[in-house]
């Protein structure tokens, strides 16, 4: 009787904890999910109601932003041309960081060269540096090669991600045996098929991990183009945001806060379509073999 008693309190314990722990996870979710419901509902709201009220109910003005919007952006560069631009620079930047940085990830991992250690050290040591550091010696340098109002110097440049490579090759140390990689030697496969047909899929979950981050840093990226850009018509999204902050749109928070929700609308898509792939490495990796 004793025994049914303790296990039933231990049993009680552990539900009690579960609750308490789903219920943390559900306000954390709640805190970090407000923000952006927050702008929707600013983004279907007329401009003196947001300066006048708070509301977290949706209203019916969403079109008549957006319409402004559009008409606003059209005396200068259609708003399409500035989402068209970040789509160009964030998509292949970010095919280019994947795979480039697996690849450089992939060498490191299955050659074992003379100076290998040194290289990764040399990587180490590079991911240290500010972007900021280099700014200036970046521009003069893409300055002199006629590229300062180009998309080359926002899309090359991705290709060296010391970040992304050591995410990749931590996780290329258990995701990856080595005797695959023999084993497609002996059969006569190639070293570029080699990965392209056997690392590459059994790295979906940590691609799909770093192409959402190298998504979400190349779309956000304020920085480096305002410093390369100097054509309106070539500008990104981020760079439409400040422009927003103008005398044009100041007035006007319902127009400002739909030029938010479209920026944050592809993320949010690339999020959704690449997901998939981080649960399925997650519920794979949990599977005891």
């Amino acid at each position: 009787m004793g025994n049914k008693n303790e296990q039933g309190g231990y049993h009680a314990k552990i539900m009690a904890t579960a609750i308490f722990r789903n219920a943390v996870c559900v306000f954390l979710c709640f805190l970090s999910l407000i923000p952006f419901w927050i702008m929707i509902v600013n983004a279907t709201r007329d401009s003196v109601a947001i300066q006048t009220s708070f509301s977290l109910i949706p209203s019916t003005h969403i079109m008549e932003n957006f319409a402004k919007l559009v008409a606003q952006c059209n005396e200068n560069v259609p708003l399409y041309q500035y989402m068209l631009n970040s789509c160009i620079i964030a998509g292949f930047s970010t095919v280019l960081v994947v795979y480039f940085s697996t690849f450089t990830a992939y060498g490191v991992v299955v050659y074992k060269f003379k100076g290998c250690n040194f290289a990764w050290a040399f990587i180490m040591a590079i991911m240290m540096i500010p972007v900021q550091v280099s700014s200036i010696g970046f521009f003069q340098f893409m300055y002199k090669l006629g590229m300062s109002n180009s998309y080359i110097p926002l899309i090359i440049p991705a290709i060296a991600s010391p970040a992304t490579v050591f995410f990749m090759r931590q996780y290329m140390l258990s995701a990856l045996p080595l005797e695959i990689v023999d084993a497609a030697r002996i059969d006569g496969s190639g070293e570029f098929r080699t990965f392209n047909t056997i690392a590459i899929p059994l790295m979906k979950p940590a691609i799909a991990t770093q192409a959402i981050f190298a998504f979400i840093g190349s779309w956000n990226n304020f920085y480096t183009p305002s410093m390369i850009l100097s054509s309106q018509k070539k500008y990104t999204l981020p760079m439409f945001v400040q422009l927003m902050r103008g005398e044009r749109f100041r007035s006007d928070y319902g127009i400002i806060y739909v030029g938010l929700v479209l920026t944050i609308m592809p993320i949010f898509i690339v999020y959704f379509c690449l997901s998939k792939y981080i649960i399925a490495g997650v519920a794979l990796g949990g599977v005891k073999e």
